[in-house]
């Protein structure tokens, strides 16, 4: 990564730095209190998901606390030195934002008796989860383009 930190770099770190405040509050806090996660509206219900889905969210929540939240800061911060190891862990994590809003999107809609959404998050989910999956893949594009040698 080269050190010019021009519109498209502050972009990517802002971008970034609203993404893990988002994943804290959504996922980690579903970690500690699910229904109080859920009463905020940052997770679904049984009615919604059953079950399973429960086991799969708070799954996502976990990996996303251990793995993805940490290589996202870790990215942030190893981009804002200037650091090698910054890309390499940026680039991890982008890798993730383009993959599970994938792996949602495809689930929320291909089979609609076991997910049950709220009406309005079929109108919400495609907005958010599309915005997530443009995110990584500019974000792929953007320190590729950027990138030493």
């Amino acid at each position: 990564m080269e050190n010019k930190k021009g519109f498209g770099f502050w972009v990517l770190i802002i971008v970034s730095i609203v993404l893990v405040v988002f994943l804290i509050i959504g996922q980690t806090l579903s970690l500690i209190d699910y229904d109080l996660a859920l009463s905020l509206g940052l997770q679904e219900s049984e009615k919604e998901i059953g079950k399973v889905g429960i086991a799969f969210a708070k799954g996502f929540a976990f990996g996303d606390t251990i793995f993805y939240i940490p290589l996202l800061v870790f990215g942030i911060l190893g981009l804002l030195k200037g650091k090698k190891w910054g890309s390499v862990l940026m680039l991890g994590a982008l890798g993730i934002s383009i993959y599970w809003p994938i792996v949602h999107l495809y689930a929320i809609y291909i089979d609609t008796e076991a997910i049950t959404l709220d009406p309005e998050k079929y109108i919400s989910f495609p907005i958010v989860l599309s915005l997530i999956t443009i995110y990584g893949l500019w974000g792929l594009y953007y320190l590729y383009k950027n990138s030493r040698d």
